[in-house]
């Protein structure tokens, strides 16, 4: 068995991503509480924003808002999704500590998504990739339908390594292979994360994993097996996948927590705050977390 890394930086994604497709409005207080919850339990990492069109994204039109009331910890990088230049200035404004752009692995998503090749949805990122280097805000880099796409199925893995190369080749700090979907299971997950090793650190890439099949803690479980120590969830599991009907988003924060535990690897994240987080969101939201782990450490305490 190859040795697996001593210590993974989790980046918790509950707030932007996990929170961006929920129907009902969720006020920027709770959002705040949420975010600070999540600072007091250790995160080195939160994605707490996201700067785009509050047309297209209702949920996240309070993001500047978010920024400006949070409790920051010295050490924790705030990072907030910018699609454009008008994003990037937003995201400076409010003081982000690291922004994040996108592209897809897959020619088929990207048409479909926003109209263009994989090659000009990248090249739409160079203005944003050098005012961040001139500001000196951390750059980072993700690819979404890295391991299979809602549209042309298979994606080649010579097609994820030409994206991971032209985010390295933007600057960007860290990059992040996503399963979209949901669709990886570990081999497959190994092969994508080898052949992305080959264009980028190891150190720099990060695993995202869906739990649509329910194979997401088995994929992180792969990926450390190949030297990835960085993983994204979200904590009560929120997020949900609008390209696979009914189907379940992140893999959940306190089941990944839960899971390192276990294997002895350190994250310098406490799990009981973490999992008093997703009680209180899924309070809000009125209904049962989805996280297996949270629920049952729950239950436990209720009992």
């Amino acid at each position: 068995m190859s040795s697996l890394p001593k210590q993974v930086k989790i980046v918790e994604v509950g707030p932007r991503d996990g929170l961006q497709n929920e129907r009902e409005n969720v006020p920027a207080e709770i959002k705040i509480e949420l975010v600070n919850r999540l600072t007091t339990a250790g995160f080195q990492n939160i994605e707490a924003a996201a700067f785009v069109s509050p047309k297209w994204v209702p949920q996240m039109a309070t993001s500047a808002e978010v920024m400006a009331a949070i409790k920051r910890k010295p050490g924790v990088i705030y990072s907030a999704l910018t699609p454009n230049m008008q994003g990037f200035e937003a995201a400076l404004a409010a003081k982000a500590d690291e922004v994040v752009i996108f592209g897809s692995a897959s020619e088929a998503f990207s048409q479909k998504n926003i109209n263009c090749s994989i090659a000009e949805s990248i090249a739409r990122f160079e203005g944003v990739a050098k005012a961040a280097k001139e500001n000196g805000i951390r750059l980072r880099g993700s690819i979404s339908c890295a391991f299979g796409c809602p549209y042309q199925g298979e994606v080649p893995l010579d097609a994820v390594a030409d994206v991971v190369g032209r985010m390295r080749d933007l600057g960007c700090d860290e990059i992040d292979i996503a399963d979209t979907i949901g669709v990886a299971t570990p081999r497959k997950t190994q092969a994508v994360m080898e052949r992305a090793i080959r264009e980028f650190r190891v150190d720099g890439l990060s695993g995202h994993f869906h739990d649509t099949y329910g194979q997401a803690l088995a994929n992180i479980y792969a990926s450390l097996e190949v030297g990835i120590a960085i993983y994204h969830s979200s904590v009560s599991g929120l997020g949900g996948c609008p390209y696979a009907k009914g189907a379940t988003g992140n893999v959940a924060t306190e089941d990944v927590l839960y899971m390192m535990q276990g294997l002895g690897i350190e994250t310098g994240i406490d799990l009981d705050i973490v999992v008093d987080a997703g009680q209180f969101i899924s309070q809000f939201l009125n209904r049962k977390g989805a996280s297996r782990a949270g629920n049952a450490i729950a239950a436990k305490r209720a009992a």
